[in-house]
C-alpha cells in the first residue's frame, strides 16, 4: 500500500470518526443542530478524500471525468456545512453574502450535472503521469470551460464570507476562537485556490482540498469539544454552587439576625435597591416605600457623601471591595454612623451590573472612639510609667533600682520567665533568661544607656522555662538624679515572635521565588535559543526559494519571452510591406514582451539575494548601476572607506534592506532618483536610502510588509531601522552597531 493511499485513508478515518461523535452528541440534543451541521461537513470532507484518492490513481480520461464530474457533490455539501457553522456556531457572517454563497454553489452544481463533461472542462484530452514522493500520479489537461468562473467566485464570496465573520467574532473579544475556526477557515479557502490553477494549467499538482478542508474540521472539532468540557465542568460547579450556596444564605441569614446587619443589594442596570427590614430601620427609610440610588444619596450627610460617592465609583471601575463609614441623617434629624461593605458582579461584557452588600450601625462604636481619644489625650498629661504601659498595650513593664540594682515585675510576669515569687532579681539574672547569642548585645546596650542616657530600643530573643525561643523587642529610658548618676530605669517588653517569625518566612518565600525566577530565565533563555534557530532556519528556506525561483524566472520565463520577442520581431519585418497597421501591433507585441522580459530579469536579480555579496559597497555600486540600465532610475553610492568594517552576514541583510527600500521607491513610490549611503564611526554603521519618489501615508501603511520585514532583518543583525515618508519623497535609515552580538539574533 503506497503512503498516499495511507494518509489519504487516515485522512477520511478521522473526519468520519469525528462525524460519528458529532452525530450522537446531536442524537441526544437535538436543539443544538451545530453538531448536526459539523457532522455533515465531516462526512464531505471523508468523501472528498475518497474521490481524490480515486483522481490521482485514475489511468483513464473516462473515470477522471465521472469522478471530477461527482465530487461536487460532496463539495457542495461542505461549503454549505461550513456557512452553516459559521451563521449557527459563530453567529457572524452576513446573511445575504451566507445566501449568496449556498445559492451560487447551488447553480455550480446544477451546471456541472449539465455540461458534459463536467463544469471544469470542456474537454480533458489527456492525463499527466508523474512521480510525486515515489508515487505515480494523475493530473488532467485539457480544455477549461469557461463557465468554472462561477466556482472560483463561489470560493471568492466564501473567503470573503470567512474573513467578515473572522473581525466580527475578533471585535466581539472572542479572540481564540476567532483565531481557531475563522484562521483556520480563511486559511483553508486560500489553499483551496489551487483547484482552478491545477485546472487552468498554471501548477502541476494532485487535488489536495481534502487537507485543505480537514484543517478546518479539526478546528471545528476542537472548539466544540472544548465548548461540551466547559459546560460539563459548569454543570458541576453549578451542582456544588447551589449546596454552598444554600448553606451559605442560611449562615448569612443567621449571622444578620444576630449581629444586626442590615442586607442590601443596588440593581445598576434597573437603578433599584433592595433592602432589609433591618437595613431600612438603620437608614429611616419606609417600609414600603420605593428606593433607589438617588433616594440613598439624599439621606447620606454632606460632609461624607462626596466620598461614599467616589468609593462606589472605584468599586464599579475596579472591581475592588466596597468598604466605607459615613453618617446617614435620620428623619428626626439626628445621625447614625454606618459601615457598609460590598462587592460588584459584573457581565461577561466587563460592565457592572450590580452591588450587594450589608450595613452595621457602629454610632456607638464612633462614641467610643472619640472618647478614647478624648482620653488619650489626658493620657499623654500622665506620668512616664502610665505613657510607657499604655504604650505596652499591657505587656512586661519592669523597672530597674539602678543603685540597689533591684528589677521590679509583676507576679505574673516572674512565672513567664521561670523567676519564683520571692526571688531577688538583679540585672544579671535578668540577662540570664536572654539568649547566649543575645547576651552581648543586651548588655552593652545597657551600659551605653548609662552611660549616655539614651533611651534603650532593641530586639532581641528570650528562652523561656519551657524551652520556647520567642522574640522580644524592648523599649526602656534611664532616670537621673540632681547629680547626673543614673537612678532607675524603666522600659517595657513587647512578645513580636510571630511577627519575626512572618519575616523570617517572607525572606524564605522571596529566597524560592528567586530561585524560580532563575529556573524561569533558564527556560526563557532556552526558548530563545530555539526560537533563533528556527527563525534561522526560516530565514535559510526563504532565501533557497527566492533563488530558485529568481533562476527559474531568468532560465525559463525569461529566455521565453525573449523568443516570444524574436518571432514577433520577424513578424513585424515581414509585414512592414504591405499590412503596415499589423507590423505596428506586432511592433507593440515586441515593445511589450520585452519590457515583460526585462521586467522579469529585474525580479529575478532582486530575489536572487545578496549571499556572498562580498564587499557591501560593491554590490551596492552593482545593485545602483542595475536599476539605473533596467529602470531608467538615477541611482548613486556613496560611502566612508574603501572597504568596511563588517561580517558578511551583516553585509547580507543590509544589502536585501537596500533592495527592498528601492524596490519600493521605483515600483510604488514612482521614483526617478534614489541615494543610497554609506557611514559609520566608532560605534555605529547608518544606511540611508532616500527617493524622491511621491511617498506614502505613514499612519495607513507604516506596518506594511515590506516595512515589517526591513525592520526585521534591522533586528537580526542587532539594529533598528526608521522609515520616514512624505508627500516629496521617501528616506529609509537603518543604524547597526559595528560589532553587534550576531549570535543573539539567529542571522540567516
Amino acid at each position: 500500500m503506497s503512503w498516499i493511499t495511507i494518509v489519504w485513508s487516515m485522512n477520511a478515518g478521522a473526519c468520519l470518526t469525528l462525524a460519528g461523535i458529532s452525530l450522537l452528541v446531536w442524537c441526544k440534543q437535538r436543539e443544538n443542530w451545530v453538531h448536526l451541521v459539523f457532522s455533515a461537513s465531516a462526512v464531505a470532507a471523508a468523501a472528498i478524500t475518497a474521490f481524490e484518492l480515486q483522481m490521482m490513481h485514475c489511468e483513464t480520461v473516462g473515470q477522471y471525468e465521472a469522478l471530477l464530474r461527482w465530487i461536487h457533490v460532496p463539495t457542495w455539501v461542505l461549503i454549505v456545512s461550513f456557512v452553516s457553522f459559521v451563521r449557527l456556531y459563530l453567529h457572524a457572517g452576513r446573511p445575504w453574502l451566507a445566501w449568496t454563497i449556498c445559492g451560487l454553489r447551488t447553480v455550480v452544481l446544477i451546471l456541472n450535472f449539465i455540461f458534459t463533461p463536467n463544469l471544469n472542462f470542456r474537454q480533458i484530452t489527456g492525463l499527466h503521469h508523474f512521480s510525486w514522493g515515489d508515487e505515480i500520479i494523475s493530473v488532467p489537461f485539457g480544455i477549461a470551460n469557461p463557465w468554472g468562473l462561477l466556482s472560483s467566485v463561489s470560493l471568492f464570496l466564501l473567503l470573503i464570507f470567512f474573513v467578515d465573520a473572522t473581525i466580527i467574532v475578533w471585535r466581539r473579544g472572542d479572540r481564540r476562537r476567532a483565531l481557531f475556526v475563522g484562521g483556520s477557515m480563511i486559511f483553508g479557502a486560500i489553499l483551496a485556490w489551487h483547484v482552478p490553477l491545477v485546472i487552468w494549467g498554471i501548477i502541476e499538482v494532485p487535488f489536495f482540498l481534502c487537507f485543505t478542508y480537514s484543517g478546518i474540521i479539526a478546528a471545528m472539532a476542537y472548539e466544540l469539544s472544548n465548548d461540551m468540557a466547559q459546560a460539563a465542568h459548569v454543570a458541576r460547579q453549578l451542582q456544588t454552587s447551589e449546596v454552598n450556596l444554600r448553606e451559605t444564605q442560611e449562615r448569612m441569614e443567621l449571622a444578620a439576625s444576630a449581629a444586626e446587619l442590615g442586607m442590601w443589594m443596588w440593581d445598576i442596570v434597573r437603578n433599584e435597591i433592595w433592602i432589609t427590614d433591618k437595613g431600612r430601620i438603620l437608614f429611616g427609610f419606609g417600609a414600603s416605600e420605593k428606593l433607589d440610588f438617588d433616594r440613598f444619596r439624599s439621606v447620606l450627610h454632606p460632609e461624607d457623601r462626596e466620598s461614599v460617592l467616589k468609593t462606589i465609583e472605584n468599586s464599579q471601575r475596579t472591581g475592588a471591595e466596597y468598604e466605607a463609614e459615613y453618617r446617614v441623617i435620620l428623619p428626626d434629624g439626628r445621625l447614625r454612623w454606618i459601615a457598609g461593605r460590598g462587592h460588584v458582579d459584573f457581565n461577561g461584557e466587563g460592565q457592572p451590573i450590580r452591588i450587594r452588600g450589608a450595613s452595621l450601625d457602629i454610632t456607638q462604636r464612633k462614641q467610643a472612639e472619640e472618647q478614647l481619644r478624648l482620653t488619650e489625650a489626658t493620657l499623654r498629661e500622665s506620668k512616664e510609667r502610665i505613657d510607657l504601659a499604655t504604650k505596652a498595650a499591657g505587656l512586661v513593664v519592669w523597672t530597674w533600682d539602678i543603685p540597689r540594682d533591684e528589677v521590679w515585675l509583676s507576679n505574673k510576669d516572674r512565672a513567664l520567665f521561670g523567676f519564683s515569687q520571692g526571688e531577688k532579681l538583679t540585672a544579671e539574672r535578668i540577662r540570664s533568661v536572654v539568649h547566649p547569642e543575645d547576651r552581648q548585645l543586651v548588655r552593652q546596650l545597657s551600659e551605653d544607656a548609662l552611660r549616655t542616657g539614651r533611651e534603650i530600643e532593641t530586639q532581641y530573643r528570650v528562652l523561656l522555662p519551657d524551652g520556647k525561643v520567642r522574640w522580644v523587642t524592648r523599649r526602656g529610658r534611664v532616670e537621673f538624679d540632681a547629680d547626673g548618676k543614673p537612678l532607675r530605669e524603666r522600659g517595657v517588653l513587647m512578645d513580636i515572635s510571630e511577627r519575626k517569625y512572618a519575616e523570617l518566612q517572607a525572606q524564605q518565600q522571596r529566597d524560592e521565588l528567586e530561585q524560580l525566577r532563575q529556573q524561569r530565565t533558564a527556560s526563557l533563555e532556552r526558548e530563545v535559543s530555539e526560537r533563533t534557530r528556527l527563525e534561522r532556519e526560516v530565514i535559510d528556506i526563504c532565501a533557497r526559494e527566492q533563488r530558485r525561483i529568481a533562476y527559474d524566472l531568468h532560465d525559463s520565463v525569461g529566455q521565453q519571452l525573449v523568443g516570444i520577442a524574436l518571432c514577433a520581431k520577424l513578424l513585424e519585418e515581414q509585414l512592414r510591406g504591405e499590412r503596415h497597421s499589423e507590423a505596428d501591433k506586432a511592433g507593440m507585441i515586441v515593445k511589450l514582451v520585452n519590457d515583460a522580459a526585462r521586467q522579469a530579469r529585474l525580479t529575478a536579480r532582486t530575489l536572487e539575494g545578496a549571499d556572498g555579496v562580498g564587499d557591501l559597497k560593491t554590490a551596492l555600486q552593482s545593485l545602483a548601476i542595475s536599476v539605473s540600465r533596467d529602470c531608467s532610475v538615477k541611482a548613486t553610492v556613496t560611502a566612508e572607506g574603501s572597504s568596511l568594517p563588517i561580517s558578511p552576514p551583516v553585509a547580507a541583510q543590509l544589502y536585501r534592506i537596500t533592495q527592498e527600500a528601492v524596490h519600493n521607491a521605483v515600483e510604488h513610490g514612482a521614483a526617478r532618483e534614489v541615494q543610497i549611503n554609506l557611514a559609520f564611526n566608532h560605534e555605529v554603521m547608518v544606511l540611508t536610502i532616500r527617493d524622491n519618489g511621491k511617498g506614502f501615508d505613514s499612519n495607513a501603511n507604516g506596518n506594511g510588509m515590506g516595512l515589517r520585514i526591513m525592520r526585521y532583518r534591522a533586528q537580526c543583525i542587532g539594529g533598528s531601522c526608521d522609515v520616514q515618508s512624505s508627500g516629496e519623497g521617501t528616506v529609509v535609515r537603518c543604524c547597526v552597531p559595528l560589532e553587534p552580538q550576531l549570535a543573539a539574533f539567529g542571522l540567516p
